[in-house]
């Protein structure tokens, strides 16, 4: 609320000055995941699970998104629908021989981020936060007994990184970091667990502004 505040009071302030574009995006995206192994142990302190994060496949996101540009500035908020998913290897200690499967799950979030920074001619150098809300996830290791999930409704990080801006099209390479540990959704037996890792992504996207 206070963002669009200063953004209206920019906007009134500088009217000769000030610019506006909105527009659609889309494009894909690729977790870096490399988190130690997640051990879920019984009461017997005996390994009965071992989680490890075998592939993060590529995610897709699509939205919309607000350009206001300030003389030599510019601030971008947007909404993006995002979906990821994981696959985990899973080792399974509590039958007679060890067994081993892949099981995945889908996040689906809403996200929130604001990035602004200077423009160079055509190209725009920009930071800021985003925030995820949690829409809704699918998982296959809700086939595994005593797993449960327990997602925040809002989490955050930030995004940084370079546009460049030609005619009615925008192309965008960010990087993202996160300030939650990846897997802290993940519930055993009432018992809450995470990887050791806040999770990062590489986001490609492709706009066009009206």
């Amino acid at each position: 609320m206070y963002l669009l505040l200063l953004i209206g009071l920019a906007l009134s302030s500088t009217p000769a000055m000030a610019q506006f574009k909105f527009g659609f995006k889309g494009g894909l995206s690729s977790y870096n995941l490399t988190p130690n192994d997640l051990i879920i142990s019984n009461s017997e302190a005996l390994k009965d699970l071992d989680i490890k994060v075998q592939q993060a496949d590529l995610g897709i996101h699509f939205g919309i998104l607000a350009q206001i540009n300030l003389g030599g500035f510019f601030i971008q908020p947007e909404a993006v629908f995002n979906s990821n998913s994981v696959a985990f290897n899973i080792q399974d200690f509590r039958e007679a021989n060890v067994v081993e499967k892949t099981l995945h799950e889908k996040y689906q979030y809403l996200d929130i981020p604001v990035l602004l920074g200077p423009r160079l001619g055509p190209f725009r150098l920009g930071i800021g936060p985003v925030g995820h809300v949690f829409i809704n996830s699918t998982s296959e290791l809700f086939d595994l007994d005593g797993y449960s999930q327990k997602f925040k409704e809002l989490t955050y990080g930030w995004q940084g990184g370079i546009g460049i801006d030609l005619w009615k099209f925008q192309i965008d390479l960010r990087y993202e970091g996160n300030f939650s540990k990846f897997g802290d959704h993940i519930v055993w037996n009432n018992t809450q667990f995470n990887f050791d890792q806040s999770p990062s992504r590489m986001i490609a996207s492709l706009a066009i502004t009206l």
